[in-house]
């Protein structure tokens, strides 16, 4: 026994050495959790602050945020330099003041089709745009949360298929078997399935070659493709540098409508503002209406076509800002249709259902 107790007096040693070492351990955890959280409070309290061109904005106040986005409003449209009413407004910098009184500005993105247009349209990157005909109808099909506001006549004078002068190709008929470029999605897409049921062939009777109007015209000038369906003004500079001949424009085909589209959220938030751009598209367009000449002088360095050229896509095309009609709606629906049947688009649409009610 009294040998033993040497190594009972080495055991309670060691277990009050323990019992002190986890004491000391605990307060040093607590302190250094104590500092740990306070500098993490401190971080998140100095977060909260942010400068930003020597402007502080509190992010913890949402809504002190969201009534300074609302008030000053950053309005972004999607344009085309060949649709003349957009580009010109952004050329004369008049919407621009309409909307100051309001704190609203505009952010201005260029597009070289409707296609892109919409995808952009879709990702929220921009709030409003102009396209032609077809590209609402996939971009419906594909969910894109948009409305239809208001559409132009244009004119079926405005979009044509093209073969070169010396093709062999005399009608429409003729293109079975061919190549035929275009832009996927646009109107001509439209006008190219019309043309061949009108002729008796089907969508699959040609080999369709999908470009936009740049790349159309180097693939129809070095003769890649047999014939090339496109609209002005890129159809009036062809004609004139290539002596391209009509195969047959839009008339008796397809309306060749434009559409000026607005995303839903958009809509939903910013009626004013909206109506407020819809009034400067009307004001320009009825300017353009009546100043051919000018238009096409304002649109010829940017576009690096001749203003000759340019006037007389101007002079064949229709003006106008209009609300959507049943009469319109039942056209577009109707090419919706004809889409859905060749399978160009996933499912049926209902466009009436994406009509904005607004204007009146």
């Amino acid at each position: 026994m009294l040998t033993k107790l040497p190594l009972l007096r080495r055991l309670e040693a060691k277990i009050t050495f323990l019992r002190k070492y986890r004491q000391q351990n605990i307060r040093t955890f607590s302190l250094l959790f104590t500092v740990g959280l306070g500098s993490t409070l401190a971080v998140s309290v100095f977060s909260l602050n942010v400068t930003n061109n020597g402007e502080t904005i509190q992010k913890a106040n949402a809504n002190t945020i969201a009534q300074n986005n609302s008030s000053k409003r950053v309005i972004r449209i999607g344009y085309q330099k060949a649709a003349t009413i957009l580009y010109a407004l952004k050329a004369k910098g008049e919407l621009e003041k309409a909307l100051k009184a309001s704190g609203s500005s505009i952010t201005w993105t260029e597009f070289p089709a409707g296609p892109p247009m919409l995808e952009a349209l879709n990702a929220g990157s921009i709030d409003f745009g102009y396209t032609g005909e077809a590209p609402p109808i996939f971009a419906q099909a594909a969910g894109t949360p948009f409305v239809y506001v208001a559409y132009d006549p244009y004119g079926p004078k405005a979009e044509a298929i093209l073969v070169h002068k010396d093709s062999p190709i005399k009608n429409v008929a003729d293109l079975k078997g061919k190549k035929v470029a275009f832009a996927k999605g646009a109107n001509v897409n439209y006008l190219v399935v019309k043309a061949l049921e009108k002729a008796g062939l089907k969508y699959t009777d040609i080999k369709p070659t999908f470009l936009a109007p740049a790349d159309g015209r180097a693939a129809f000038e070095g003769k890649n493709v047999d014939a090339w369906a496109v609209w002005d003004p890129y159809l009036a500079a062809a004609q004139k540098a290539t002596g391209a001949r009509t195969l047959t424009d839009a008339t008796g085909l397809a309306p060749n409508r434009g559409y000026y589209l607005a995303a839903k959220s958009f809509v939903e938030k910013n009626p004013a503002a909206l109506k407020t751009v819809l009034a400067g598209v009307t004001k320009v367009s009825d300017w353009a209406k009546k100043n051919p000449p000018e238009v096409a002088k304002l649109l010829s360095p940017v576009l690096g076509i001749d203003a000759a050229v340019l006037e007389v896509a101007e002079k064949r095309r229709k003006y106008g800002i209009f609300p959507l009609t049943n009469d319109v709606i039942t056209k577009q629906q109707e090419i919706a249709d004809t889409f859905y049947k060749i399978n160009l688009i996933p499912k049926q649409i209902k466009v009436k259902e994406i009509v904005w009610q607004g204007k009146k």
